[in-house]
């Protein structure tokens, strides 16, 4: 069996003032079969109907929607196999509702959340509520199917069973690794505001106990309803599929030309470029649709030859930033669904400056050049132990963070464990950071990544300066003339060249990159004083490099 989704639930339901409980609530997680090729699935229905209809109507739909889902072929999709069980369900409340006068009216509101490899499908009728929280930020992602007008907000406008024929909600979301998502009835979010429902979701505790809090808080608010709610964390996302992350880009169509400056792009306003490269070009933008403040926005160029890079480049960044989460790897935004019409990729902005830019500007210290490697070190360990392979390291994509710590930037050209397209049959990278088995027609694995990191810190401390000498496109290094690095910097200490010397010495590189960083710190431990303890590496980056910024 391929790897598998890793998901946690917990739910809560309380009649409260009410004299029945007309919600219902279930997870099914489904044999390993079933979620390889179905999903899992989060339900939760709210009965409308006097004299025991809504319950009925609540408990039938989500039971009948199971093993109506569950009994399809999987060709048809899950939109399909949806629509399918939902209308044979709406048919049958519908009939009933006409025929037998103790269940006149009868019906139910349906939110349905089926978590399939790296996506979250939404089906949803009526005004019961799927949210996400990401990274502390709470999202609405369906629409209450409600009338409009103040006095008959209460009215619904869909559900299972009032109508003869269906209109139903769908759309799709990427999955985040530790994404939360709560299901819940109105009797929850009619009382509690998003910001109350934020502020408990964001605490630390397990879904059960998230669900049973919103709950309890739904009650002491003095909410009238039912009360329920389903709370689901995702834990570990399954290796990517080219084919699944294909359709995240396939509709989006690329710009004729690039956008300039003071350009609406999607309620973005392009405020100033920031770089230009050869494949793309990147803006500092504002966001005035939302409250994502600054951002960096990145576009390809229009190039017919560039466009099929660029699409397996926006899905390996895309794939990498949803699964791997490290204080210093750069991250992506993933805008709201239907906001993006054209291809690009958004991300956060990171205030500070390249490691490039600060080595060229003077000589960095032994402490402070230690403090950035080990950084540096996590950064390349975390992408390595999920078997992601960086292929171009190098200064000009690690930012220095003005408020401390860094980030490694610029994913486009990793491998992806499983992924195998045309990028990953090339050795993309900068000359004079690929090891000698690229140059000879290598794909890039862990020891070309530690090579390059290797160049990467001999050049910060050496202010520019390449162990081999820069090396030109098309041209072969000999890798026989190492220059050490105390003809540039003699004021470090012996055993920093020796250590150096080893990471860019294509015999004797290091195992992985916490190997390097354990070499670094004992260097720090033997060779000098030790570094004080008591203050973290991000706030020692931060007080070493108070002076580089204005």
């Amino acid at each position: 069996m391929p790897e598998l989704l890793e998901i946690q639930c917990g739910f809560a339901s309380e009649t409260g003032k009410r004299e029945t409980n007309e919600d219902f609530v279930a997870f099914y997680l489904g044999s390993e079969n079933e979620r390889a090729i179905y999903g899992s699935s989060a339900i939760i229905t709210d009965g409308i109907g006097g004299t025991g209809g809504g319950r009925c109507a609540s408990e039938l739909a989500v039971r009948e929607f199971i093993d109506a889902y569950y009994e399809q072929k999987q060709t048809l999709g899950i939109k399909r196999m949806a629509e399918n069980a939902l209308s044979s369900i709406n048919r049958w409340i519908y009939s009933q509702s006409h025929r037998d006068s103790a269940l006149k009216g009868m019906g139910t509101t349906f939110s349905a959340l089926i978590l399939l490899n790296s996506q979250a499908h939404l089906v949803h009728l009526g005004d019961t509520r799927i949210y996400r929280l990401r990274n502390g930020r709470l999202q609405c992602l369906t629409t209450d199917h409600i009338h409009q007008h103040p006095d008959l907000q209460h009215v619904l406008t869909r559900a299972l069973g009032i109508e003869e024929n269906l209109h139903i909600d769908f759309s799709q979301h990427n999955l985040n690794l530790h994404d939360r998502f709560l299901l819940c009835c109105d009797g929850v979010h009619t009382i509690l505001r998003d910001n109350k429902i934020q502020q408990l979701l964001s605490q630390n505790q397990s879904p059960q106990d998230h669900a049973r809090s919103l709950v309890q808080e739904a009650l002491q608010a003095g909410s009238n309803d039912n009360v329920s709610a389903l709370v689901i964390d995702i834990l570990k996302l399954p290796p990517p599929d080219k084919s699944f992350l294909e359709t995240v880009v396939d509709n989006l169509p690329m710009m004729k030309s690039l956008p300039k400056v003071s350009d609406l792009v999607d309620g973005f306003v392009l405020d100033r470029q920031v770089s230009d490269s050869r494949y793309t070009r990147l803006f500092l933008a504002n966001d005035e649709q939302s409250d994502l403040g600054q951002v960096v926005m990145k576009f390809p160029k229009p190039e017919t030859n560039a466009e099929l890079i660029y699409r397996q480049a926006f899905i390996r960044e895309n794939w990498i930033t949803s699964n791997i989460h490290n204080p210093w790897i750069a991250e992506q935004v993933e805008l709201e669904t239907g906001r993006q019409s054209w291809l690009y990729t958004v991300m956060p902005f990171y205030e500070g400056e390249t490691l490039e830019t600060c080595l060229l500007k003077k000589d960095i210290s032994l402490d402070l050049g230690v403090d950035i490697s080990l950084l540096l070190c996590k950064a390349v360990y975390a992408l390595h132990r999920e078997k992601v392979i960086h292929r171009d390291i190098k200064p000009d994509n690690v930012i220095l963070l003005k408020e401390g710590g860094l980030k490694l930037l610029d994913l486009g050209v990793a491998r992806l464990p499983g992924l195998n397209d045309e990028l990953e049959s090339t050795a993309p990278g900068t000359p004079s950071y690929m090891s000698p088995e690229l140059f000879k027609g290598g794909y890039g694995d862990e020891q070309s990544d530690l090579y390059a990191l290797g160049v990467t810190l001999y050049r910060m401390f050496s202010k520019g300066q390449y162990p081999y000498g820069e090396v030109e496109p098309f041209s072969r290094p000999s890798f026989k003339k190492q220059v050490p690095l105390g003809q540039y910097r003699p004021d470090l200490p012996a055993w920093l060249e020796v250590l150096l010397s080893r990471a860019v010495n294509p015999e004797k590189r290091f195992i992985n990159a916490m190997d390097l960083a354990f070499e670094l710190e004992n260097g720090m431990a033997r060779g000098t004083s030790v570094l004080p303890m008591e203050s973290s590496l991000s706030n020692r980056v931060k007080n070493k490099l108070g002076g580089w910024f204005s």
